[in-house]
């Protein structure tokens, strides 16, 4: 073959060097694709990265607000139970101590407010001392204003406790009606919401000396409801019985419509009382736990009360019924999130049965409690508490990061077992001689009994000059008149 034509070779120069250049240029263009390729996404994920870390904090500020909101509901609950108590122990008692019954159910509430404001807050949540038998006292909430970081959470709490505390007080009202002098009344709330049932709170929910032993009460089966159940046997005890009294054929009701309406506000409230302890809407495993157990120990209780009256009497009574259902939602108060639902209706339906058994007791010892108080809230929560270490969860005590984690009947452990018998022994030794001697100087200084002439013609009529119903039951005179 020959040589090529210089005209091809120029051509083929010309065409490799435009190659080349295109190559080059390509190249290029894929190193500054790259390069911009891997800078867009960085910067694209670091703003990726503060768009989640913004987003994972407003969700915590709304799920903490959503907690408080849930808190301050269950708190109008509890708070509502007031009304409760006064519907039935109004329905209870005789047509002659209605009013008393209603104003002094009012008053605790409005007495607890102010001393639990100024010293029973401080005292039950205040710091501990290292034996935790003792806090460090705040008054006043610590002076909060509502100005301060902190002051909404705080205040939210304070509305919340205070709740409880208004529903201890509430307790012995019922067992004392008839015959308690109004000034003495007024007196015993503001010493027990503002001394007795806040240190029972700090050795226990405020980390004191019961909590550091192992001990435990979800919502307040010791803590609320034993302690004023030991209250309200006390002040019954010193008090003594009512004019006409005679044991064994307790009073009539004096309206079991508006006991049974009370009975089920009582029990609405207690939704808030124990699902409300939960503190917070963001374990729904737990909250829907509390709740059916709540249920099922309320409905169990009231059957076990009921047949168990009827196996004595071969009656179907409504008092007891009534009681009944209160025993079970005392006794499932401490371990409604520590017990599985069929151990919620043992719990009940055994309860049902303490009450009929305790109030048989209190009569044997002719201690006049006008509505069972000691019976529903002291024997049925004390019954509660302990239930916890014989039938506990393990596996809901490990969730709840106890102390102790196996009860008698699951895992074999006595350890929580003794723990609940020490707090339950403790509470009531500390609630039954700090009342009795509150009752006792009350009585001393003659402002625990009303005056004779109100055994006479009625508490209503001596103290308050007035009738529930006035048209069908007129005052009796009195003879100061």
């Amino acid at each position: 073959m020959g040589k090529p034509k210089p005209e091809i070779g120029k051509k083929r120069k010309l065409l490799y060097r435009l190659l080349s250049i295109f190559l080059g240029l390509v190249i290029l263009y894929s190193f500054g694709f790259s390069s911009n390729a891997q800078d867009a996404p960085a910067a694209d994920d670091a703003a990726a990265e503060t768009a989640m870390v913004e987003a994972m904090i407003s969700a915590a500020e709304v799920q903490n607000n959503l907690d408080h909101v849930w808190i301050l509901l269950a708190g109008f609950l509890v708070f509502f139970m007031q009304a409760g108590f006064a519907m039935l122990e109004g329905g209870m008692i005789r047509e002659t101590g209605v009013v008393n019954s209603l104003a002094e159910n009012f008053m605790d509430a409005c007495v607890t407010g102010i001393v639990f404001f100024v010293v029973g807050f401080g005292i039950a949540f205040g710091s501990a001392e290292s034996s935790g038998f003792f806090p460090q006292i705040e008054l006043f909430l610590g002076g909060a204003t509502g100005a301060g970081d902190g002051d909404g959470a705080l205040f939210v709490n304070f509305f919340f406790q205070f709740a409880f505390a208004g529903a201890a007080a509430t307790i012995a009202t019922g067992a004392m009606a008839e015959r308690t002098n109004f000034v003495g009344k007024l007196l015993y709330s503001a010493l027990l919401g503002a001394i007795i049932y806040p240190v029972v709170v700090f050795w226990t929910w405020g980390g004191g000396w019961l909590t550091q032993q192992g001990f435990l009460d979800f919502a307040g089966s010791t803590i609320v409801h034993m302690t004023g159940g030991v209250v309200a046997l006390m002040g019954a005890y010193m008090l003594g019985p009512r004019a006409g009294r005679v044991f064994g054929r307790p009073p009539e009701a004096s309206n079991l419509a508006i006991a049974s309406l009370g009975t089920f506000i009582l029990w609405f409230g207690w939704y808030g009382f124990n699902v409300g302890s939960t503190l917070g809407a963001g374990d729904l495993n737990q909250l829907g736990l509390v709740a059916v157990n709540t249920t099922l120990a309320a409905t169990a209780g009231a059957l076990g009360a009921m047949f168990h009256t009827y196996f004595l009497t071969k009656n179907w009574n409504v008092s007891f019924i009534l009681n009944g259902s209160l025993a079970g939602l005392v006794a499932i108060t401490a371990g409604c999130a520590f017990v599985t639902p069929i151990n919620a209706v043992i719990i009940g339906a055994l309860a049902g049965v303490v009450l009929v058994v305790s109030m048989g007791v209190v009569e044997s010892m002719k201690i006049d409690d006008a509505v069972g108080a000691f019976s529903v809230h002291g024997a049925c929560g004390a019954f509660g508490t302990l239930m916890i270490g014989i039938v506990g969860s393990q596996a809901l005590l490990e969730g709840a990061d106890a102390t102790y984690t196996t009860s008698l009947l699951d895992g074999g452990g006595l350890d929580l077992l003794g723990a609940q018998v020490v707090g339950v022994v403790g509470v009531a030794i500390w609630v039954a001689v700090s009342s009795f001697i509150m009752f006792y100087v009350l009585n001393r200084v003659d402002v625990l009994h009303v005056a004779p002439e109100a055994d006479r013609i009625g508490i209503d009529a001596y103290e308050h000059h007035a009738s529930v119903w006035p048209n069908v039951l007129p005052l009796r005179e009195s003879d100061d008149e």
